[in-house]
């Protein structure tokens, strides 16, 4: 389930980091192949769709002058991954041939007090759409065989891919046909939109231990590993490389920097000597010189303290 497969080397030829996450906002694979609830991409009418190398040509153009995409970009808080990500569905939904954004981040009350929002509310030739999108990175617990949606935690371990789940179908979705929903929908002259949900991300598997994907995983999904701090020299006795971390904001595609950007064996050091022990999950990538001489991500681990996960999972 792959959106896109003839653009899979796109981001080869892409070079700005912001068009880079936007083109692996729109191409990359869903994290799930089946869910209770419809999953729809949200380009899944639009011309792209049909003609994909005219969305080639809309990235391409926009790598080579992306001032409009970072004066978007700039009109709001991006800090957190997941507002990033919609910052970057709606830009490109709004610039889509053959679709209409009605409203986004749309507030539904009741009695002054915010049940929720809708992510976005758009038309296209298959009807009117209500669409939760969501970008989540999901590790696999230790001691566990990885087969259950409860297996895998978020970095922080507060969030858990079942408990999303859940809340996505049982909240979030339905939140659009309850009747607190229908003053806002009247206001974009809406009566009642489909319901459906875009889920993206990578699952980081336990380094050394034998691990199986959730039942209804997208056999595409992306995904990476992750390992204890104290695993550290170990791994990297296997997988020598530069390795340098990643700031959250560039978590989305995969990494690109220029000769300049590359750590040295001793920036590394250093920076892992003053990490303190009990520190977040940090994504780390190791990176290998392509033929143009720029570096390109080879692989991606979260390095998480000895402690992880931190809090109780029941």
């Amino acid at each position: 389930m792959m959106p896109f497969p003839s653009l899979a080397d796109l981001l080869a030829h892409l070079h700005q980091p912001a068009v880079r996450d936007l083109a692996w906002t729109l191409l990359s694979p869903p994290l799930l192949a089946q869910t209770p609830w419809p999953q729809r991409h949200p380009l899944n009418a639009s011309s792209w769709q049909r003609q994909p190398d005219t969305l080639a040509d809309w990235l391409l153009s926009l790598d080579a002058d992306s001032h409009t995409l970072q004066q978007w970009l700039s009109q709001r808080s991006v800090r957190r991954l997941g507002l990033y990500y919609e910052r970057l569905w709606q830009f490109a939904l709004h610039a889509a041939p053959g679709i209409e954004v009605l409203a986004a981040n749309v507030p539904i009350r009741q009695q002054g007090h915010t049940l929720g929002e809708l992510d976005m509310l758009l038309r296209d030739e298959e009807g009117v759409h209500h669409l939760e999108l969501a970008i989540k990175l999901y590790l696999g617990q230790p001691h566990c065989s990885g087969s259950e949606l409860s297996h895998w935690l978020g970095p922080g371990s507060h969030d858990r891919l079942d408990i999303k789940l859940a809340h996505l179908g049982e909240h979030q979705l339905p939140l659009s046909a309850r009747l607190e929903a229908q003053p806002a929908l009247h206001a974009h002259d809406i009566a009642q939109p489909q319901a459906a949900l875009w889920l993206a991300g990578y699952l980081f598997y336990p380094w050394q231990q034998s691990y199986r994907a959730a039942s209804g995983t997208n056999p595409a999904h992306l995904r990476g590993r992750w390992l204890h701090r104290a695993d550290w020299t170990s791994f990297t006795t296997q997988h020598q490389g530069h390795w340098q971390p990643l700031p959250r904001q560039a978590w989305l595609a995969p990494a690109r920097i220029e000769g300049e950007q590359l750590w040295s064996h001793e920036q590394f050091q250093t920076w892992l000597a003053a990490l303190p022990s009990d520190a977040n999950a940090q994504l780390l990538v190791r990176f290998i010189e392509s033929p143009q001489h720029c570096w390109l991500e080879a692989e991606r681990v979260f390095l998480v303290n000895d402690g992880w996960p931190m809090q109780p999972t029941a």
